[in-house]
């Protein structure tokens, strides 16, 4: 007998939501509008709004100034993103950070792997199975901390080295806009502040310009070939926050919230859905001993980077595990200077009235043969 629909929903929902600090594009002229927007869910598509109770820190910092986001600056869009709009009104790099205070979920063993397996918490996951706990149920506490650097005009700042101080936080070692497509990027993880060797860092990346309507949600991520889609995304809740306010007060118990309207909304190969889902897709990375990992950077596009720290809380009766999300986006675009050479380059073959160089040694060895027959027909003659 196949389970109920909702019993594949339950699984799905009890799953995880990223949580990113998102433009449309991340170059800006100095008194532009910033539109800083928070998607929670996935990188295309925002799933629920972050309530400001939820927000521990919101702040840019320029120039070696940072100012704080206040409360009444964030308004919801369509109950699904978390938006706050200011105007740039000084040249630079900019660094915008969020921090949420942590929160507890408690997840069955079933539930729990699943969410391990599919966001890429390989190494909890490894470690369960080694010690053979893949039964047992946990009892979650986690917070998330996410963070962009955009540039305004052609001013670069050292804003970008900017650490917020946050639980967990990527920090560049070098001004994202001074690097192109084509390079690389190298990035420091720290974790309460030193350091987070060993920690596995996903990286990937999409086309500038990206959309995010619905006809957008079918955009494909390629990285090396490979290709992945993110159509059917709505398949987490760790931060269910505006769907789970609508629900609370009908059908909350023991402390869990079941949804039965978004049930009818997903009653359609929902199992099918669950497996192809991940959250891995693009590169995957190792920080070293100095907690560093080094990003490709292809080709022109939004890159964003995330990762799931994950550790078992001991000697604690309410909670099993604690974990602390960290994302960082930035954009990168070619070397218009490199672009420029090569465009000269085509052209250097011609001289200044635009006659190829070709057609004057053609013409010149012309001149030279004809010079040769005449001189030696004169010595012949005389």
């Amino acid at each position: 007998m196949r389970k109920p629909y909702y019993l594949i929903l339950a699984v799905l929902l009890l799953c995880s939501h990223d949580l990113y600090l998102k433009m449309e594009t991340y170059f800006l002229s100095t008194g532009d509008t910033a539109t800083l927007q928070l998607y929670n869910g996935t990188f295309d598509k925002s799933e629920n709004t972050i309530t400001r109770d939820r927000m521990l820190d919101a702040s840019y910092t320029v120039n070696g100034t940072r100012t704080s986001i206040k409360e009444d600056q964030w308004t919801d869009i369509d109950t699904t993103i978390t938006q706050v709009s200011f105007k740039a009104t000084q040249p630079g790099t900019y660094v915008a950070g969020v921090s949420t205070k942590a929160r507890n979920i408690e997840l069955s063993a079933e539930k729990f792997n699943s969410y391990l397996e599919h966001d890429g918490v390989l190494d909890m996951l490894e470690k369960r199975k080694t010690e053979q706990k893949l039964d047992q149920d946990a009892v979650e506490s986690y917070q998330k901390h996410v963070k962009a650097i955009y540039q305004v005009g052609d001013t670069r700042t050292k804003d970008w080295q900017t650490v917020l101080g946050y639980p967990i936080e990527f920090v560049p070692m070098q001004n994202p806009y001074d690097t192109y497509s084509g390079g690389t990027l190298e990035v420091q993880l720290l974790l309460d502040g030193r350091p987070l060797t060993n920690q596995l860092v996903y990286a990937n990346y999409v086309a500038s310009g990206h959309s995010h309507d619905e006809a957008a949600q079918e955009h494909e991520h390629t990285h090396d070939g490979s290709t992945h889609s993110h159509k059917h995304e709505k398949e987490h809740s760790h931060d269910h926050d505006k769907a789970a306010q609508d629900h609370e007060h009908e059908h909350t118990h023991d402390g869990s919230t079941h949804s039965h309207k978004h049930e009818k909304e997903h009653n359609h190969d929902q199992k099918a859905k669950q497996e192809s889902h991940t959250h891995t897709s693009g590169q995957q990375i190792r920080t070293d001993d100095m907690g560093m990992v080094t990003v490709d950077l292809p080709k022109d596009g939004i890159y964003y980077l995330r990762t799931i720290h994950m550790n078992e809380v001991q000697d604690n009766d309410s909670l099993t595990h604690q974990s602390k999300w960290a994302t960082l986006t930035f954009e990168v675009t070619h070397e218009h200077g490199a672009a420029t050479h090569t465009h000269d380059h085509d052209h250097d073959h011609h001289d200044e009235d635009g006659i190829p160089t070709w057609i004057f040694i053609l013409g010149s060895i012309l001149v030279i043969g004809l010079l040769f027959f005449l001189f030696k027909n004169k010595n012949n003659n005389a």
